[in-house]
C-alpha cells in the first residue's frame, strides 16, 4: 500500500507541476501580447507628439509674423497705403492718371 500511495503522490505532483507550467506559460503569452500592444501605442503617441510639436512650431512662427504685421500696421506707411487703396485719398499736390476704358 505504501508503494501505491507514493506513486499517487508523484503522479499528483507531476499533474500539479504541469498545471502550474501551463498557467505560467499562458501568463507569459498574455504579457507578451500586452507588451506588443503597449509598444504600438507608444509609437503612435510618439508620432502624435512629433506632429503636435510641428504644429506648435508653425503656430509660433505665425505668432511672430502677426507681431511683425502688428508693428507694420502702426506705421505711417501702412496708414498711407490703406488711405490710397481703400479710401481713394490722395495728397493735395498729387496728380492721378487713370487709364481710359
Amino acid at each position: 500500500m505504501a508503494r501505491k500511495s507514493a506513486f499517487r503522490k508523484r503522479r499528483q505532483n507531476r499533474l500539479g507541476m504541469i498545471c502550474v507550467s501551463v498557467v505560467v506559460g499562458m501568463l507569459f503569452i498574455v504579457i507578451m501580447i500586452s507588451r506588443i500592444e503597449l509598444r504600438d501605442k507608444q509609437q503612435a503617441y510618439i508620432r502624435r507628439e512629433e506632429a503636435l510639436q510641428a504644429q506648435i512650431a508653425e503656430e509660433e512662427k505665425r505668432i511672430d509674423e502677426l507681431a511683425e504685421y502688428e508693428k507694420y500696421t502702426k506705421t505711417a506707411k501702412y496708414v498711407e497705403e490703406v488711405a490710397k487703396e481703400k479710401l481713394g485719398l490722395v495728397y493735395e499736390d498729387e496728380i492721378i492718371f487713370q487709364a481710359e476704358e
